[in-house]
């Protein structure tokens, strides 16, 4: 058997720490960031707890890690549903389907929670007075204002319409518990919220 080289080791060690990463958005997403124990997250992943401080120093390192991540990407989603195919009812609609999707589903609920906690670490606060919702919103203004004078989209200011809109998904994404019976609504019955 011949010895790993450097290029397996490193694709190794990525693989372990974005299978720590996706471990830890789960769990931080359900509990919080106080709620949250490294032996948690080590069972989430099926791994030993020590092995999560060879990839991160701290569970605060791990937790604002994630944020800086998520808030990166998020920034990217969004500037990117304006190249999305379709009109754009077809766009908010495919956003909203992304975030409601179980595999994204996590990433949103621990946005939503970091950013209303008060026990999250400074540099995560700093993040989130940096990136303000209207940075997430501003690129989907114009989407907005070219479904509404198409008629796809409901008349009003569109920053507040998209607000609401918004808040009623990340309402829904972080709710302590989904009735069993029903689930989450349909994103169609969400689009009806903008819908003329």
């Amino acid at each position: 058997m011949s010895p790993i080289n450097k290029q397996q080791l490193d694709q190794i060690r990525d693989q372990r720490r974005g299978q720590i990463k996706q471990a830890a958005l789960k769990v931080f997403a359900r509990r919080g960031y106080t709620g949250t124990k490294t032996s948690i997250i080590a069972e989430e992943a099926g791994i030993s707890e020590g092995l999560i401080y060879r990839y991160f120093h701290s569970k605060k390192e791990l937790f604002t890690t994630i944020v800086q991540e998520l808030m990166e990407e998020a920034r990217r989603e969004i500037k990117h549903v304006q190249y999305l195919p379709g009109t754009p009812f077809e766009q908010i609609r495919n956003l909203t389907k992304h975030m409601m999707d179980e595999n994204n589903m996590y990433a949103f609920m621990l946005m939503e929670r970091a950013r209303k906690a008060e026990d999250v670490p400074e540099k995560v606060t700093q993040i989130f007075k940096e990136i303000s919702t209207n940075v997430l919103l501003d690129p989907l203004i114009p989407i907005f204002v070219k479904g509404q004078e198409i008629g796809e989209f409901s008349l009003g200011e569109s920053r507040r319409m998209l607000s609401w809109y918004f808040t009623i998904i990340n309402s829904l994404l972080t709710q302590d518990e989904v009735d069993e019976e029903y689930g989450l609504p349909d994103v169609d019955v969400l689009m009806r919220i903008l819908a003329k």
